[in-house]
């Protein structure tokens, strides 16, 4: 199992970032998906989960509203549209992949992150 993530950079206060994780040695298809980050001195913290499907999603309170997770099966990737980021979005991204084909559950494997940062 290999998850890629990429798409981090430098943006300022409000504006936009689309991150992906590329998915290798699995059937994509068939597991649930999240994305966690980790802020420098902070806890690593759970951002958002999709089932396998795609149907069904879930966010941390702290993002509902300004992010949007979504995947494409057929290209074996998982996104994260990212919306009026804020400084405190300040993070590395990284990706996940669930045991099950639920976004919630146990989870076997993690990618390494791709750098977000917000400032002005």
């Amino acid at each position: 199992v290999q998850l890629q993530a990429s798409g981090g950079g430098l943006v300022q206060p409000g504006g936009s970032l689309r991150l992906s994780c590329a998915a290798y040695g699995f059937d994509f298809s068939n597991y649930g998906m999240g994305w966690l980050r980790q802020a420098p001195g902070k806890r690593r913290e759970w951002v958002s989960g999709i089932n396998s499907g795609g149907i069904v999603v879930s966010y941390a309170d702290s993002v509902k509203g300004r992010f949007t997770i979504s995947r494409d099966n057929a290209k074996n990737t998982l996104y994260l549209q990212m919306d009026n980021l804020k400084p405190e979005d300040t993070a590395v991204y990284l990706c996940e992949k669930s045991s099950t084909s639920a976004w919630y559950g146990a989870t076997d494997s993690r990618g390494q992150g791709t750098l977000v940062t917000v400032s002005s």
